[in-house]
């Protein structure tokens, strides 16, 4: 009977830290959904997400046009598109970024291509390397959710950007948001454990 209790104080405190853990993971994205970004900066990165074919998916078109809207608004910074070709993608992720902005009416040679990258950690690592030696202030563009991570990745590769969010899907917020915890447990592990 004690040893019975015991296990079920064990399982209910171990509930209670994953309850507080993904609660304050939680409270670190929202904190950052409001992010405002300041006009005028030098370069803005776009992150890429899924392509089907040769369009983008609805939170990659989300990217798309917050990042169109801030370009308009700001004629001198300049776009990095960023995103390799992944399965079921005819086209970079990058390029699709570029074929949205133009019809957004932003001219191609405001946008640099960055094709290389696979995921997040890359995104931020390949940009980088095409970002003008003279740029000092960026943004990244990203879905709300992923603005908190997209932003520590930066800043442990030398960038301090802000974050301008787009807005995700609704279809998509459970598996988002879902996804999200466990890439920001992954990134803490490799970050401070492994």
């Amino acid at each position: 009977m004690i040893k019975r209790k015991k296990v079920r104080l064990i399982i209910g405190l171990l509930f209670l830290c994953v309850v507080i853990y993904f609660g304050s993971l939680h409270l670190k994205i929202r904190e950052n959904i409001d992010s405002k970004a300041p006009n005028n900066v030098d370069y803005l990165i776009i992150l890429g997400a899924r392509v089907k074919g040769t369009i983008p998916s609805l939170a990659l078109q989300y990217r798309i046009d917050k990042a169109a809207e801030y370009l308009t608004n700001n004629p001198n910074t300049i776009a990095i598109a960023s995103g390799g070709q992944g399965e079921g993608e005819d086209i970079t992720e990058a390029e699709a970024i570029k074929i949205g902005l133009m019809e957004q009416n932003i001219t191609s040679t405001r946008i640099i291509l960055e094709d290389k990258s696979t995921d997040t950690v890359e995104n931020i690592y390949y940009s980088k390397k095409v970002i003008p030696n003279s740029s000092k202030t960026g943004i990244l563009v990203t879905n709300d959710f992923h603005i908190y991570r997209a932003k520590q990745i930066a800043r442990d590769q030398g960038l301090l950007v802000h974050g301008l969010p787009a807005k995700t899907p609704v279809v998509a917020l459970f598996k988002s948001y879902s996804r999200e915890y466990l890439a920001i447990t992954k990134y803490y592990l490799y970050k401070y454990i492994i």
